[in-house]
């Protein structure tokens, strides 16, 4: 028995290694076709046209469906090619050069306006119930005492503009946060304003990320008691474009 030789000539560390080493290639390989599902626009650095059929193992990713919960059908990825380019953009000087926006740039589409076409439906949370609801439409949602309770406040633009006062809280059930404040705004009708963008005082709101007046050109939602995905995704663009092109000013270089 003292001669029993099990592995020979075989050096077992360098096997392990080159077993390793081939994983973990394979596992590169599969992350990247993979992440090729998240939309992220494949195109030529030097022609601009989009790289997506024979683009190589690295660049494409197999189609692939998901079924959604609550018998909402099924999605397939990738959707490259399924979305239509901005069409309020002027057009590119060359390759590598960046849209510009026509008309307002809040509502563009493009740069930091830019929003994904996602379902034009309410987010759910696990009993398939809107998420985000008014605050008036579930008694069990209120402010603390120890809070400023901004309703009835003024609510001011970044130009010391008044547009409006809140009327509402819009409240994330599933998290207990408020997500967006509704404003009825000083010329008629109401906008929600996301509540990241939002400085709650004792006696008024103030929204550093676009002025008085922009605040009433937010976009509104085709329901007074309910949000959709979609219609999430666009406010949000309008608002974060604000911190860029409110004003002449902010979208100047520092230097």
């Amino acid at each position: 028995m003292s001669n029993v030789i099990i592995v020979g000539g075989l050096d077992v560390a360098e096997l392990a290694f080159y077993a390793f080493f081939l994983f973990f290639l394979g596992l590169v390989v599969y992350l990247r076709r993979e992440d090729r599902r998240e939309g992220y626009p494949l195109e030529n650095d030097i022609t601009g046209e989009a790289e997506w059929a024979d683009a190589g193992i690295l660049l494409t990713a197999p189609s692939k469906s998901f079924k959604l919960p609550f018998d909402r059908g099924t999605v397939s990825t990738p959707t490259i090619g399924r979305e239509p380019l901005p069409v309020n953009v002027s057009a590119r000087v060359h390759s590598g050069t960046p849209f510009e926006p026509l008309g307002n740039p809040l509502t563009s589409g493009v740069g930091p306006a830019s929003w994904a076409p996602r379902s034009d439906r309410p987010d759910v949370d696990q009993f398939n119930r809107p998420r985000i609801v008014p605050a008036r439409l579930d008694e069990h949602l209120f402010v603390s005492p120890g809070d400023t309770d901004p309703r009835g406040l003024p609510v001011i633009g970044l130009d010391d503009v008044i547009a409006g006062t809140v009327k509402d809280l819009w409240v994330d059930r599933s998290e207990s946060v408020v997500r967006y404040l509704e404003v009825e705004l000083t010329a008629g009708g109401t906008v929600l304003v996301p509540m990241p963008v939002c400085e709650i005082r004792r006696r008024r709101v103030l929204i550093d990320a676009v002025t008085g007046a922009q605040i009433a050109g937010s976009p509104v939602t085709a329901s007074p008691d309910q949000i959709t995905l979609l219609e999430e995704e666009k406010i949000q663009a309008y608002f974060g474009a604000g911190y860029l092109w409110a004003t002449a000013a902010r979208s100047e270089p520092l230097l």
